[in-house]
């Protein structure tokens, strides 16, 4: 039986291009190559597609894949070359172009099957304002927030904050992932900065109140109009807050799986992910994350991510090897699940 072609897309143009390659390594190392041939392209930052190697089996462990320091212009290609009938594309992508909606319709357009969101389930995730507001009009729990708009003066929005939250807030740009760009800040003094900081990322910035070194704790979903959602982990972080060198650097995580809970918090996490899930048009996969107060156990959502880090000590992975599906299982399903997307996409054009 001939081997089906799986196109991983890592990289990107976006800050977190280098979870993305962390998170493409890791794939590789875990998809199933009696029934998969795996073909790759590294996107520059530059926007530029590079075709890279091609596996049809596990590479060594110690694999370097093409990152921005080893491509070669005589690699790239036109973005239509990675065009293959019947192949499925995982966007192993973080961040902006990459989670936000544009690469997804690249590959509808494409006619392409592929793994994660929608168009409409990754933009409507990938800016923390809009989501805010998809999960306010569902019902579901969040800490108190301002959001900056493109045009709004600084000293509009610090007076704002300074009227509307307590301090410390965390200042984030509102199409980024991965804790980049996100500063906290413990009293108006440092906003400026803060803001100043988020505004090199994205010109919509979101202000969200802080809670006493809260539980983080996320959950895995898993599906497109069936979804699953697995018991939520937490995140038990050695630093003031779960930043980028927390998650991709310094390795210094510990992580609950299952977290340690009450079973009545457990329920109330799964059930505001199925909504929230649901709410934003899921398809294949979120991780769905949360604080838990731990003066009062209230619960809020903090957001969704639709593509998730796959490194080797990325979270959606772990919670789902927790309910029994490892990760070479969990890529094969996600390819099904692209599959079936595809379909069911193409049969309502159809008509």
């Amino acid at each position: 039986m001939a081997k089906e072609t799986l196109i991983v897309l890592y990289g990107g143009r976006s800050a977190e291009r280098e979870v993305s390659v962390m998170s493409a390594a890791n794939v590789l190392q875990a998809v199933d190559y009696s029934r998969f041939t795996v073909k790759t392209y590294f996107i520059t930052q530059a926007g530029d597609f590079a075709r890279s190697a091609v596996f049809d089996a596990q590479p060594a462990a110690d694999l370097k894949l093409m990152d921005s320091q080893s491509v070669r212009a005589d690699s790239f290609i036109s973005p239509a070359d990675i065009y293959e009938k019947d192949a499925v594309v995982f966007p192993v992508l973080h961040g902006p172009q990459g989670e936000d909606g544009s690469i997804q319709g690249f590959l509808e357009t494409m006619r392409l099957a592929y793994v994660g969101p929608s168009v409409l389930s990754a933009s409507s995730t990938m800016d923390k304002i809009v989501s805010k507001e998809i999960f306010a009009s569902s019902g579901i729990p969040q800490v108190p927030y301002v959001a900056m708009y493109p045009g709004d003066a600084i000293s509009d929005v610090s007076a704002k904050v300074d009227a509307q939250l307590h301090y410390p807030v965390f200042v984030k740009p509102a199409n980024m992932g991965s804790s980049v760009g996100i500063t906290k800040v413990d009293s108006n003094a440092e906003l400026l900065s803060a803001l100043t900081e988020a505004l090199k990322y994205d010109d919509r910035i979101v202000i969200e109140e802080g809670l006493n070194q809260p539980h983080e704790v996320e959950c895995g979903a898993l599906g497109n109009s069936d979804v699953t959602i697995t018991l939520p982990g937490e995140v038990v972080n050695s630093g003031a807050f779960y930043d980028y060198d927390e998650k991709y650097k310094n390795n210094a995580l510990t992580i609950d799986v299952p977290a340690k809970l009450s079973a009545d918090a457990i329920e109330k996490i799964r059930h505001y992910a199925e909504i929230a899930y649901k709410a934003t048009a899921g398809r294949g996969l979120a991780r769905c994350d949360f604080f838990v107060s731990r003066e009062t156990g209230e619960i809020f959502l903090n957001e969704l991510n639709t593509i998730p880090g796959f490194t080797a000590f990325s979270m959606y992975p772990m919670l789902q090897k927790q309910m029994g599906l490892d990760t070479t299982a969990l890529i094969t399903k996600l390819v099904e699940l692209g599959k079936e997307a595809f379909e069911k996409r193409e049969a309502h054009l159809a008509n």
